[in-house]
């Protein structure tokens, strides 16, 4: 299995010596893994790059992985979470699965369940978007290329390219509301799902590398238009009007 097809794993655990363990163990399974050993390091993750389930610690340094877990089901809806508590108390298992946790593992975990585990959610996710009701906008045209809202890929005939989350949140939001100038922080709080900090340019290298793939020009975008003193706006061709 290539690596872009390996599922990719984030695991957010501040013990080092068994991050690095299980990180070992995972890509002996066949799955991509990246470590972040607290909140800041692992929105930095999310940000850059596409993942597909998360293993979140329970006891974190700074944000903990009960809020955590509220505010990615709230920013990442289709993302895996497989929570791990090293607390015996129930009450706190139950509050993770009700914040939207999709399993959890008490700790320390057989790396095999561990395994099993992620293999699970990620069947039954894969379930939902198969089954999900293909409605009208679910594939919108971008020039040469087709937006899957679905599956957060483009397609340009056989070329298959997926995004990371800060892309496609960027992407769906501008697509959505076509012919609609777009603020900077509107793009940060509909691509992201939640408020961030002003960090501007962060919007701005997103607009530049999707212009560097979809547009026939970058230099001289047709459809992610520049709005002098506002932001950004998708202008679709008139056959995706």
């Amino acid at each position: 299995m290539n690596a872009e097809a390996k599922p990719h794993i984030l695991l957010v655990d501040d013990d080092v010596r068994l991050s690095r363990l299980l990180q070992r163990f995972l890509q002996e399974q066949d799955f991509q893994c990246r470590v972040a050993h607290a909140a800041p390091q692992m929105d930095l993750i999310l940000e850059r790059e596409h993942v597909d389930l998360v293993v979140l610690d329970l006891m974190l340094p700074g944000e903990s992985g009960l809020d955590i877990c509220r505010r990615l089901r709230s920013s990442h809806p289709d993302l895996g979470i497989l929570m791990l508590t090293g607390k015996g108390d129930d009450v706190d298992r139950i509050i993770g699965l009700e914040m939207g946790a999709d399993d959890y593992l008490p700790k320390p975990c057989n790396p095999r369940e561990l395994s099993a585990r992620i293999q699970s959610i990620l069947r039954r996710l894969a379930r939902k978007q198969a089954g999900a009701p293909v409605g009208d906008g679910q594939c919108i045209a971008i020039g040469a290329w087709e937006l899957d809202l679905r599956t957060r890929t483009l397609r340009n005939g056989k070329e298959v390219r997926r995004l990371t989350t800060s892309e496609f949140g960027v992407l769906e939001a501008l697509v959505t509301r076509p012919n609609r100038p777009l603020t900077r922080d509107q793009l940060m709080t509909l691509g992201k799902g939640r408020e961030y900090t002003a960090f501007d340019r962060s919007v701005d290298v997103q607009i530049s590398k999707l212009r560097r793939l979809l547009e026939p020009d970058p230099r001289n975008p047709r459809y992610l238009q520049t709005v002098w003193g506002t932001g950004y706006v998708f202008v679709p061709e008139q056959r995706d009007a």
